[in-house]
């Protein structure tokens, strides 16, 4: 068994966490994350029609439903996103009222913005939570850790879904993140869907891995079984870098992607969510709703990572858990016995 601070903090088997890949679902993912012996995480969905704080309690009170293991949830607290000082106050609250929700929900993640508000609510109103924020860079790495967050979410540009203007390397990030802050709890993500990189991002000093495109490529997660069917056949060079909601996305080439455009400058981003109206943001988000509710994968947006060049079927999400962490330790084991 591979032991880690976060396998022994979270009280978890395997040090894989699933990523949480808002706007869409990932409940059933969640679930059965956990069920194998990882850690699953609640997206923030906010698809149309929907009451996101309304509908936010009710995933958090069906994963303790359908499971006694730990999970997580994620919260983006970007500018764009109003609904993220609500959650942030009511989600502590909510685990008040509810036991299993207080005993079960052990990691909260915030994203896409800055971690201060919600790390000063949760050391006050969640203190046995923990409480890790996204870096994209190693400057970002350095507010995060001042602001007293538990720990880091490394994540690199590999990954599919909103990235950064700081186009920063898995690889590179991990390193640097390990070297700085060695006492500092770490989850490095994008670029992982093997075996090889489990045991990689561990070496590079790691306490976890979390994986995105993998995991929706299950026969467990809630997207459209024609979203799936995209990620085996693609390659590594199959994405691209395009303007999303809260930056750069990197998405699965297709009709939309292509004619998306390219990345705008950060100070373009900024201007344009200044001049959002409510129209335009919604076409926004239609068009990464008709990929996972309807499976348009012509005129929608396709968050997929570069590891879509390593994934050859859809899996199992227990499958892919415990084969990937026993085949990391043979790996692991193997590099040691090499050691003179």
């Amino acid at each position: 068994m591979i032991k880690t601070r976060i396998t022994e903090a979270f009280g978890i088997k395997y040090p894989i966490l699933s990523a949480p890949m808002g706007p869409f679902y990932t409940t059933e993912l969640t679930v059965a994350t956990s069920e194998a012996g990882g850690l699953g995480v609640l997206s923030h969905a906010t698809l149309r029609g929907k009451n996101s704080i309304e509908d936010f309690k009710a995933q958090l009170e069906y994963v303790v439903e359908h499971t006694d293991k730990p999970f997580g949830f994620n919260v983006r607290t970007a500018r764009v996103q109003t609904d993220h000082k609500i959650l942030l106050r009511k989600i502590p609250d909510w685990c008040k009222k509810n036991p299993k929700l207080q005993e079960q929900l052990v990691y909260g993640l915030t994203s896409a913005g800055g971690p201060r508000k919600a790390a000063a609510m949760w050391q006050k109103k969640a203190p046995d939570m923990y409480h890790f924020h996204v870096g994209p860079a190693l400057w970002l790495v350095d507010k995060i850790v001042e602001s007293g967050c538990d720990g880091v979410v490394a994540t690199g540009t590999e990954g599919g879904g909103h990235q950064s203007y700081e186009k920063v390397s898995t690889l590179v990030l991990t390193q640097q993140v390990a070297k700085k802050y060695p006492d500092t709890m770490l989850v490095s993500c994008g670029g992982y869907a093997s075996p090889e990189g489990v045991a990689a991002g561990l070496a590079m000093g790691a306490d976890a891995i979390a994986m995105g495109t993998r995991f929706i490529a299950s026969n467990q997660s809630e997207f459209h079984p024609n979203y799936k069917a995209l990620i085996p056949p693609a390659t590594a060079r199959d994405t691209v870098l395009t303007t999303g909601g809260f930056g750069p996305i990197r998405l699965l080439k297709n009709k939309y992607a292509l004619e998306h455009g390219k990345v705008i400058s950060k100070e373009e981003k900024i201007a344009q969510e200044m001049a959002y109206n409510m129209d335009e943001y919604l076409e926004d988000l239609y068009r990464y709703e008709i990929v996972y509710t309807k499976g348009d994968v012509d005129d929608g947006a396709i968050p997929v990572g570069q590891t879509c060049g390593l994934i050859d079927e859809i899996l199992d999400v227990d499958d892919i858990i415990s084969t990937f962490t026993k085949k990391a330790e043979e790996k692991l084991k193997n590099l040691c016995s090499n050691i003179s």
